[in-house]
């Protein structure tokens, strides 16, 4: 079989060597010649993974049988139009892909069914003052149909929003952005798995971010098993659930982003795809279920056995996960060291950086600001603890003074806020 892989970066390393030890042939669409997935691929073309037209001319230029895509937002979108359009497998339709891929629709649809998610405006560049009447500053600002968290930004009033509309509208190709009410929260991801409508919810995981001025919701790590896994697990299963049904997800992966906080819980965005925090290598360690195998069996028609699904239990999992995102502060890197000595160390799965020598570290303002990222586990919460302190003092990426650009985000904060009132 012949499948294109949309996205060729790190995120999507994991499930192209997958699909080649299944002895499939492998094409990978990026915008970014030199993207690593390329490089093991068995075909890569220069195009972006936004670019449904394009990408449709790539899959009729190979014949594919498949299109899939993982870890990145707007490709969940261009797969499910290139399949569409050529008849070849899909979970969801395009229709159901634009409204978990374009902010204003989602909002439309929160609203509509009654999904709890913060007050929101959508507004043009020359908008007036009573546009945002009824919402409450401080803000955030975001691209319609982005990912990453590019151009997402807290600001304190409407001046700001018009000063950013331009740099925010420059991650997007629509002509509108989305200003909703900041809401003082922690952050939980619910990644899981729809089988004919059926919700499985397989992880939730606490969402731990950093902020860099007005920059916000940088994801630095992200934890196995949630604070909130008990305390709330019941009702954010049953509200994923109301999410599935209102969006008419009938098949496939689920990512949903949520917020805990004073009021209750409220939904962030969703997605219908793995999450871009290497879910697709660590969900099968703490639950034993392949969702990777299943997405990559699903994107050639094949039947999905949900054997592992059903005997799965959320609940009673004696796992302990983290997944790290390395950040450095801005510099042009010398050296660093070699990640195969990190991942000799206790606990650690994975780990790996995304830049090289030579390469000028930019500010945190999004994810594309990551350096690296490692994978690691713990037999317990302390030796979780232990193990990522380990793993941190091991890194190094060393600027033109010999100065240590690593940011250990663990010393930064104590993860979690534990807002809401449980």
């Amino acid at each position: 079989m012949k499948l294109l892989v949309l996205g060729g970066s790190n995120g999507q390393l994991n499930a192209v060597k997958r699909l080649k030890e299944k002895g499939h042939t492998v094409v990978v669409g990026d915008y970014f010649p030199n993207a690593p997935a390329k490089k093991i691929a068995d075909y890569g073309e220069t195009v972006s993974t936004f670019d449904v037209e394009g990408n449709l001319e790539v899959a009729r230029k190979y014949g594919v049988d498949g299109v899939m895509t993982l870890g990145t937002d707007q490709p969940v979108y261009t797969a499910a139009y290139v399949a569409e359009a050529l008849q070849l497998p899909t979970m969801i339709d395009s229709k159901t892909a634009k409204a978990v891929t374009n902010k204003k629709v989602m909002k439309a649809m929160f609203k509509e069914y009654g999904i709890p998610t913060a007050a929101y405006r959508v507004v043009g560049e020359n908008f007036a003052d009573a546009e945002l009447e009824g919402v409450k500053f401080p803000v955030v600002v975001k691209p319609l149909d982005s990912q990453g968290q590019r151009g997402v930004n807290k600001l304190e009033d409407i001046g700001a929003v018009r000063a950013v509309f331009q740099d925010v509208l420059s991650f997007s190709r629509e002509k509108e952005i989305l200003v909703e009410e900041y809401y003082e929260s922690d952050e939980i991801t619910l990644s899981g798995w729809v089988h004919e409508g059926m919700t499985f919810v397989l992880t939730i995981t606490d969402r731990i971010c950093c902020q860099n001025g007005p920059h916000i919701g940088i994801c630095t790590a992200h934890r196995f098993p949630s604070f909130y896994l008990h305390k709330a697990g019941d009702a954010l299963v049953k509200l994923a659930e109301e999410i599935v049904a209102a969006f008419g997800i009938r098949n496939g992966p689920i990512y949903f982003q949520m917020l805990l906080g004073a009021d209750g819980i409220k939904v962030n965005e969703i997605a219908c795809r793995i999450g871009g925090a290497y879910e697709d290598e660590f969900i099968s360690v703490v639950t034993g279920v392949d969702i990777l195998d299943m997405l990559m069996e699903a994107c050639i028609g094949n039947p999905i056995d949900i054997a592992a699904l059903q005997s799965h239990n959320l609940m009673d999992n004696p796992h302990f996960l983290s997944v790290r995102m390395v950040f450095a502060r801005p510099g042009i890197i010398r050296a660093m060291n070699d990640m195969k000595a990190v991942k000799a160390l206790p606990g650690v799965l994975q780990a790996r950086y995304n830049f090289a020598a030579g390469y000028a570290v930019p500010e945190i303002a999004n994810a594309t600001a990551r350096a690296g990222y490692m994978i690691i586990t713990g037999e317990d919460e302390a030796a979780l603890e232990r193990n990522v302190k380990r793993a941190y003092d091991a890194l190094y990426i060393l600027d033109e003074d010999n100065n240590n650009l690593v940011i250990d985000f663990t010393c930064h904060s104590d993860d979690r806020k534990k807002l809401m009132p449980v």
